[in-house]
């Protein structure tokens, strides 16, 4: 099928009555180009019903309007829209009538609009989206039509949507076998005969592997025809080398001679498709093998927003994101917790990062009011058909999660229909794996008293902080007990029955014990606390039925807002987070794609780094209580400026390989610290602030393996403006970052300064912002405050002209006018 991406012209407004007589385009109505995010332009407010779900955003309703010129043929041709995501309860309407409707936020889905179409003229195509019932989401979402649109369209024999499915039967460096299929569709009035052409071309554009065949398909009628084609030496796809292919399938009318040979007639339909050669292997000896090696999965839990962009999803944004993933050491995320975005997996493939892709975060059970619970017994199957066709040709995926802490999963119920949902995966699908990410204490259900008790009497009344009877707080200072408790494994051992891999949330402790009493039981940490990642590591490594580990969270993200926010005063961060808060504050890389503490620690805990890194408490509060969560470590940063604190108290973090690692200050040693698996990879040293240069040093046998400094900033203070070099060539976005530095590049990380950005030119400004957890400052805006001396602005070029950038301080002192 002809596809053209079908963004531009938009006409959208905020809908407030859904009842009309007449359906006009108000006076109002604006402009847009998609991808588009309604909730981002309103402002959050404190009394939001959806709270700090969505960083105190509210949903609403909405409509989108597109004209679409048909020609004569047009009815009797095969012309469809396909939506890769509208959040959330979506009505696409031609020309007043309802051509198709989608509860689900997350699923792409094709409409057919051919027979709704005027037979010449103008014809209206007017998107509804109701997301005005809240709370309906744990975290962030977004509203209206936040991922690309295309205008697919065939002549009435075609390739069907869809229709064109690759798979690598058998693979080695030497040979491989790739087995393409090819649904066709014959909606003519006669019968045809079809000259098939199958080919695999290589990343040169040469020819790898071609095929031809001849088929005939009778009126009204489809087809489903394939092709065994085998590749010599061909170029494995794996993390590590992500090597592609395109496989195309053409055809075309058969011309059949009177000496029995075929030509090539008129061409009818082309399907094109990026493929990987891969293959892979689960067991609990070997673990996961990609083309016969075992992998440990280094995952990201990542949610959908683009941080200052929003819930606009741009293939330029998941490319970024996914290089920097990737440098910190990751080689897998998971998709938390809803089918990834179309560009996400395409910067997966070409970049060579696994994915993980989730189902749902609920099935029959609500977690919100309003949520896909409402929907899902009438709607799963067709949105598990969607996810897994869309992710069919793409190498990169390698499982599917059918469902996030799934409360009922436990239950006789829940687990059969775990095993209908894994059934389907495994019929659409035969080549990829199935788990479900449970965690053990949500899947507890009825068994809760019974744990609470038995766990608070093996506690024999060591620990008079515990009321027997609050399962809460036991929860908080036992959660490896409870997890391992013989309650949950009896529910563990009929949710995971379904499916080809065991997933655990925060169920760490539950590796040794079902090494013993489950040793065929694949298992992968599908969620997991950040500050943990050295002891689960371990663990990871030490068993081999244990596949990998997937951190809450790789990048951070807009709302559960607070969670990961460290805080000295209740309301501040953590779970009590109150408004302002709009960020999680979890990730180990921020919402503008800046690498935290964190995210060095993991590198050095993977065995990635010998270098170590530095990254220092706010001596603001040395000797206060810390009021944190599971996934914070501390309220390090990673910079040697605090004015005003000279001479006071400060902690400072290193992480660190090898076995020996020494601080210096200004070149003088403040002492050396022995580490053992005992100190995973981290060591604090206490000293006095003074301005200078801090220097650690790592040691492995007396033998340094590297070292790490940080410098305090000063004297005047410069605002710079880089273009990030993490994007795809000939982006149509640019990411600018925007960083206050003294003449040698030290960033001012206790600094502030208010700035005002103009793109000037062929350029549009589409976001502007800070990490500020807390930041009240529009992203959609031209002014933002930095945070920690960053800030970050991305540009869309409307075409190919040039693209000039004016950014200035508020007090008009700092002036940059660059070109980009």
């Amino acid at each position: 099928m002809k596809k053209i991406k079908w963004n531009e012209d938009w006409l959208f407004w905020d809908s407030k009555d859904a009842f009309a007589l007449v359906w006009n385009i108000p006076e109002n109505a604006k402009k847009v180009t998609l991808p588009h995010d309604a909730m981002i332009e309103t402002q959050n407010v404190a009394d939001s019903p959806n709270g700090g779900n969505t960083g105190f955003y509210n949903g609403g309703s909405y409509t989108y309007v597109k004209f679409y010129e048909s020609k004569p043929g047009d009815r009797s041709r095969n012309i469809m829209l396909l939506f890769e995501g509208i959040y959330m309860n979506s009505f696409v309407y031609v020309n007043g009538q309802l051509a198709a409707n989608r509860p689900y936020g997350y699923s792409q889905f094709i409409v057919p609009i051919s027979q709704l179409l005027k037979e010449e003229g103008e014809n209206e195509i007017r998107v509804q989206v109701r997301n005005n019932a809240c709370p309906n989401s744990r975290w962030y979402t977004g509203s209206g039509i936040y991922r690309d649109v295309y205008l697919l369209s065939a002549g009435n024999t075609y390739i069907k949507e869809n229709g064109l499915l690759a798979t690598t039967e058998e693979c080695s460096k030497e040979e491989a076998t790739v087995l393409l299929k090819a649904q066709i569709t014959n909606d003519d009035t006669v019968p045809k005969d079809i000259l098939v052409t199958f080919k695999i071309e290589d990343s040169k554009g040469k020819t790898a592997a071609y095929e031809q065949k001849v088929m005939s398909i009778n009126k009204g009628d489809s087809a489903e025809v394939f092709s065994r084609l085998f590749i010599d030496n061909p170029m494995l796809w794996s993390d590590e080398s992500p090597n592609l292919y395109k496989a195309e399938v053409t055809i075309a009318a058969a011309n059949i001679g009177e000496d029995g040979k075929c030509c090539q007639g008129e061409i009818m339909d082309k399907a094109e498709e990026v493929i990987g050669i891969r293959k892979l292997r689960l067991d609990a000896k070997h673990g996961l093998r990609v083309n016969g090696k075992t992998v440990k999965l280094r995952g990201a839990c990542i949610h959908h927003d683009s941080g200052i962009l929003s819930a606009k999803t741009y293939y330029e944004a998941e490319f970024r994101r996914v290089t920097i993933l990737k440098k910190a050491g990751f080689n897998a995320i998971r998709m938390s917790h809803h089918p990834a975005a179309p560009a996400l997996v395409k910067a997966c493939d070409e970049l060579g990062m696994y994915i993980m892709d989730e189902a749902f975060d609920m099935w029959t059970r609500a977690k919100s009011d309003y949520d896909y619970n409402l929907y899902f017994n009438d709607w799963w199957k067709r949105d598990i058909e969607s996810m897994v066709m869309k992710d069919y040709n793409h190498p990169s995926v390698i499982m599917y999660s059918i469902g996030n802490e799934i409360p009922e999963i436990g239950t006789d119920e829940g687990s059969r229909l775990a095993r209908q949902i894994s059934e389907l995966c495994h019929k659409l699908d035969p080549y990829r794996y199935t788990l479900a990410s449970i965690n053990g204490v949500f899947a507890a259900g009825d068994g809760v008293p019974q744990i609470t008790a038995d766990v608070a009497a093996s506690l024999d009344g060591t620990d008079d902080s515990i009321n027997v009877n609050d399962f809460m707080t036991i929860m908080d200072k036992y959660m490896d007990k409870i997890v391992a408790h013989p309650e949950i494994t009896k529910r563990l051992d009929k949710a995971c029955a379904a499916t080809d891999i065991a997933g655990y949330n925060y169920m760490t402790a539950r590796y040794a014990l079902d090494n013993n009493q489950a040793p065929n039981r694949i298992i992968v940490g599908s969620e997991t606390y950040p500050p943990e990642i050295a002891v689960n590591w371990r663990e990871v490594m030490k068993y081999d039925q244990v596949i990998g580990d997937f951190t809450w969270t790789g990048w951070d993200y807009i709302g559960e807002a607070g969670v990961g926010i460290p805080a000295y005063k209740f309301g501040d961060g953590g779970f009590g987070a109150c408004f302002p808060a709009r960020l999680a504050y979890t990730g180990d890389i921020d919402i503008t794609g800046f690498r935290r503490p964190l995210s060095y620690y993991r590198e050095i805990v993977f065995g990635l780094r010998t270098k170590p890194y530095i990254a220092v408490q706010d001596p603001a509060h040395y000797g206060e209580k810390l009021i944190k969560t599971p996934w914070v470590m501390s309220d390090a940063i990673s910079g040697w400026n605090f004015d005003g604190y000279e001479n006071k108290p400060v902690l400072v973090e290193i992480y660190s390989a090898g076995d020996e690692v020494e601080l210096f200050l200004n070149d003088e040693s403040i002492g050396k610290k022995k580490m053992t698996d005992a100190d995973n990879c981290r060591a604090i040293f206490e000293t006095t602030y003074s301005p200078g240069t801090l220097r650690a040093v790592s040691r492995e046998n007396r033998a340094d393996i590297g070292e790490y400094e940080i410098t305090t900033a000063k004297g005047d203070v410069n605002l710079v403006a880089e273009v990030d070099e993490h994007l795809p060539v000939n982006s149509s976005l640019l990411y600018i970052n925007l960083s206050l530095v003294d003449a040698n590049g030290n960033v001012f990380t206790d600094k502030e300064a208010q700035i005002t950005v103009e793109a000037m030119g062929d350029g549009e400004l589409i976001g502007l912002g800070s990490a500020n957890p807390k930041s009240q400052e529009n992203y959609c805006g031209n002014m933002t405050t930095t945070w920690n001396g960053r800030a970050l602005a991305i540009i869309r070029k409307k075409t190919e002209g040039h693209v000039s950038l004016k950014v200035s301080s508020s007090d008009g002192e700092i002036v940059i006018l660059k070109e980009v």
